[in-house]
């Protein structure tokens, strides 16, 4: 057995085994046991402090708050060159333990055509596909838009199967499954298990899928990035649909669920000293009218531009976003950030700042200032 130790990305180390974009790295170690044998070991955090308008316990001060936001532990394998696994865990809502968030194996019938089953996320928009790690300008959205947090399953994962592959040259990518989707909708703040007690009609699966070209330089593999940091020059536009039959369900009513969305991204280099990014989505939520709040149309749109020369350590990165959800309820919920990254080692370790303005309907505006940290190892 021969162990190398390697500073390195670990997504990198396996991005041939897992088809997994070299972009989405954590650095690590890796363990070879032979010839396509191997395990590879990664750590991850987010860590911020944020003041919210209004946020303190008396309703009128602002909120001062430490938050352990993200901390995980990646975990991958390789059994031989066409069976790969990965184990991903996050710590559970209470921090007080990790969960699998991940667990699954990826069959690679040829190079372009890969297996996945058991635990991950389902085919969706590139917001959901990026997550808290790789989103411009990190951390989780606030699910204004891309409303996947719980559709499905623990942060967007689902247990099911799904068909990922590229054609022309990896230009054009596709995946396709099927999904068990029994936790579409919680009934907050009661467990999804009583919400499916009390469930009517047939148990039908989520049938999920995405299609994504690419004009400019592929993207390779299914776990996605919101933003290269100019390490690409990217032009891509993607479709992705959810539909489950009975998969809206309350403790009174029942009904199908559906949803569409379009994302589009653009990054070039050498624009001036830096790179510019530009991205949009526009998303349609419809759950036969059991949930009101969640059915409605959202948008999204994000301007990001990083600086090619390095300020001390790394690289500065401003950047703008909108998100706004219209709910058939008319209570619409608008999301303004403005924000700059510290890019010291890619999505290894930057630190942020951002002040966003988030205005509900009826409601006041509310401000709030958060300052994050995110680490990989």
């Amino acid at each position: 057995m021969t162990v190398e130790i390697k500073r390195k990305p670990l997504m990198a180390a396996v991005a041939a085994t897992l088809m997994l974009p070299a972009m989405l790295a954590q650095a690590g170690g890796t363990i070879t046991f032979g010839e396509d044998k191997s395990v590879s070991i990664g750590l991850g955090m987010r860590g911020s402090f944020s003041s919210v308008e209004n946020g303190a316990p008396n309703g009128t001060s602002r909120s001062q708050d430490f938050s352990l936001d993200s901390a995980r532990i990646y975990l991958s394998g390789s059994l031989n060159k066409h069976i790969k696994g990965m184990l991903n865990t996050e710590k559970d809502i209470a921090g007080q333990g990790f969960q699998a968030i991940d667990a699954n194996v990826q069959i690679a019938i040829t190079p372009e055509l890969t297996i996945w089953a058991g635990r991950f996320l389902s085919p969706s928009d590139r917001a959901n596909m990026a997550g808290p790690y790789y989103s411009l300008g990190g951390g989780y959205w606030s699910g204004i838009a891309s409303r996947y947090g719980y559709n499905g399953g623990y942060i967007g994962r689902d247990d099911g199967v799904a068909v990922v592959g590229s054609v022309m040259g990896g230009k054009l990518s596709y995946a396709v499954g099927a999904f068990e989707g029994n936790t579409a909708f919680k009934i907050a703040p009661s467990p999804a298990s009583s919400v499916t007690s009390n469930r009517t009609g047939s148990d039908g699966l989520m049938y999920a899928g995405r299609l994504q070209l690419d004009l400019w330089d592929p993207e390779p593999g299914y776990y996605s990035t919101g933003n290269y940091l100019g390490g690409k020059d990217i032009l891509a536009i993607g479709i992705a649909g959810r539909t489950q039959k009975n998969g809206a369900f309350s403790t009174t009513a029942t009904g199908d669920y559906q949803s569409y969305s379009i994302d589009f991204l653009l990054e070039k280099k050498g624009v001036g000293p830096g790179a510019l990014s530009l991205e949009a989505a526009a998303y349609d939520y419809d759950t036969s009218d059991v949930f009101l709040s969640e059915q409605g149309r959202a948008y999204s749109a994000g301007l990001g531009y990083i600086f090619n020369q390095k300020v001390g350590w790394g690289q500065f990165q401003p950047f703008v976003r909108y998100q706004k959800f219209n709910p058939d309820t008319n209570v619409d919920t608008k999301k303004y950030d403005l924000g700059v990254n510290y890019i010291i080692d890619g999505y290894n370790a930057q630190v942020g700042a951002v002040y966003s303005n988030m205005k509900v309907s009826g409601a006041s505006n509310v401000d709030a200032f958060s300052v994050a940290m995110q680490f990989q190892f």
